[in-house]
């Protein structure tokens, strides 16, 4: 079947969408093996003796000693704490490699390079593909000799590859399921295509992937968040290979929003994975949530999910009840519901309120 391009305008643009069998490739990225081509990724490097506790300083990740092979989330956050970029980091060969949202490498490598003064690192942009492999068979014996590899690498570590380039192994929602990123020399990228294909490897979209980071609840930037996203609200808090945030590192730019959320208070808002109506007309990114006619959220990414048919992520006023009436669209005529699996944890007090609440304990107390 010929590759469908990705919708144009879209935050996949350039990319294949799907290869004529969406649902298709999804059930074979839930039962079997499949390769879905993100090259449109944008990846940046970083090099130089001080590149570790430089990127260190200026992010949201605990990454001064990260070890070899290590990978991680991370964040640069604006002054008030919201989210600016997110990246996904990889320690290796004595590089940090950087990949981002297409639309974010440019202004991310600008800023980062403003930010060197006198430190030893050089930021710069490479020129590698990103392909991701979804499945329970990419263990198999084919595939690893495909890689040249004889086992494959520990959740949130990766390998090099011969010839240039590594694999990276991601945190899988699920314990059955595996999930890698190769990035390799873009000029290289064909030859993977085929070399993967010929272990037996199926071809498949950005849909696919899409679908199963959204029955995940891994939200994107810039899809999943706004302007006014804070860590908090879309769970990137957790140390290296957890999350994006790590608690308990120095300062950098946007620590006293994080530290207050933390101690404090709560997150206005939550993100949670939202059940469409079937039978209206699709609603898209960025539409309104409502609740009895007022605005409380705002969707995300809208896909099609092979088992649990239309679905969303949506940003949601936090503390609505799980089943609150809501609609969205357009025109606010498609019904939703909230899968309620995907809540939040019930909050807990943080050290500093239940230390406020002492002290008025106390005050009152004495009174």
């Amino acid at each position: 079947m010929p590759a469908v391009p990705a919708p144009d305008p879209g935050p996949d643009a350039g990319s294949i969408w799907h290869y004529g069998d969406p649902l298709g490739e999804q059930r074979a990225a839930e039962t079997d093996a499949v390769l879905v081509d993100r090259s449109h990724r944008a990846v940046l490097t970083l090099t130089g003796g001080d590149r570790q506790t430089w990127l260190h300083s200026i992010s949201t990740q605990h990454v001064s000693d990260l070890p070899e092979g290590a990978s991680t989330q991370n964040l640069s956050l604006d002054s008030q704490g919201r989210v600016e970029d997110h990246w996904l980091q990889t320690e290796l060969g004595g590089a940090t490699y950087l990949d981002t949202e297409p639309w974010r490498g440019a202004p991310l490598l600008d800023y980062l390079r403003k930010m060197v003064f006198w430190s030893d690192v050089t930021p710069s942009a490479a020129d590698m593909a990103v392909l991701s492999l979804l499945g329970p068979r990419l263990a198999d014996q084919p595939l690893l000799g495909a890689l040249g590899l004889q086992a494959l690498p520990a959740e949130t570590f990766a390998v090099a590859l011969a010839g240039g380039g590594f694999v990276r192994r991601m945190r899988s929602a699920r314990a059955d399921h595996i999930e890698l990123d190769l990035l390799v020399p873009r000029a290289d990228s064909a030859g993977w295509h085929q070399r993967l294909r010929q272990a037996g490897v199926r071809p498949a979209g950005v849909w696919t992937y899409e679908a199963h980071r959204v029955a995940a609840r891994r939200p994107r930037l810039g899809v999943d968040t706004d302007e006014r996203t804070i860590p908090h609200e879309v769970g990137w808090i957790g140390g290296p290979g957890d999350g994006a945030v790590h608690l308990d590192k120095g300062c950098y730019r946007g620590q006293e929003t994080v530290a207050r959320v933390h101690n404090l208070g709560k997150p206005p808002r939550m993100l949670v994975l939202l059940h469409l109506d079937g039978s209206a007309d699709r609603p898209g990114t960025g539409d309104p949530v409502l609740a009895g006619g007022r605005t409380v959220g705002r969707l995300g990414t809208v896909v099609e999910h092979v088992d649990l048919g239309p679905v969303a992520l949506a940003l949601l006023k936090r503390g609505l009840p799980p089943d609150a009436e809501l609609l969205t669209g357009a025109d606010g005529d498609v019904a939703a519901a909230i899968d309620v699996e995907s809540l939040p944890p019930p909050d807990e007090l943080g050290a500093g309120r239940l230390a406020v609440q002492r002290f008025r304990g106390q005050t009152r107390d004495f009174r």
